[in-house]
């Protein structure tokens, strides 16, 4: 057992965005020295809906205005995660062990001319899109697992691997 198991969940919400060719927008973390990229997601300010939260966090990572996304999906449970026990104290002031998240399914009605990581407070070095089966090993390995789970719960909603619809 974790030594900050006594410790709360950091309030978050985490966007998976489709675009037309059925992959999802993932960006490599600009604090990160290692090949780590992710999907959009931050914290859930006081007061504030969840759904709004991941779309102020897409505008503020991606710079992806409100209007050229379509909600799809949000995943029926909340998801968590836990911070190694190495980096619990050197992120978020050492306040959280890790966060539950919202997560959203969005589709991206933009073109990627529309997408612009450098925001006011960037957060990305890189973007690109992937195909959803890849998430899971492009992801730190604290949070593969949730990613795997995020797979499953969309599962029904994600574009067919032919690009149609389902």
């Amino acid at each position: 057992m974790s030594a900050f198991a006594d410790l709360p969940y950091r309030p978050c919400a985490g966007v998976m965005l489709v675009n037309r060719d059925g992959r999802v927008f993932v960006g490599q973390r600009l604090d990160s020295v290692l090949e780590a990229w992710q999907m959009p997601q931050g914290g859930i300010d006081d007061g504030e809906a969840p759904i709004d939260a991941a779309v102020r966090e897409l505008g503020e990572e991606a710079g992806i205005a409100p209007d050229l996304v379509e909600l799809v999906a949000e995943a029926g449970e909340e998801l968590t995660y836990d911070l190694p026990d190495d980096l619990i104290g050197k992120v978020w002031k050492g306040k959280w062990r890790g966060q539950r998240q919202r997560w959203f399914l969005f589709r991206f009605l933009g073109e990627d001319g529309d997408v612009n990581i450098e925001t006011a407070e960037p957060e990305f070095r890189a973007w690109r899109w992937i195909e959803p089966a890849e998430l899971p090993e492009l992801i730190v390995p604290f949070k593969r697992e949730l990613y795997q789970r995020l797979l499953d719960i969309f599962a029904e909603s994600l574009p067919a691997r032919d690009g149609a619809v389902r």
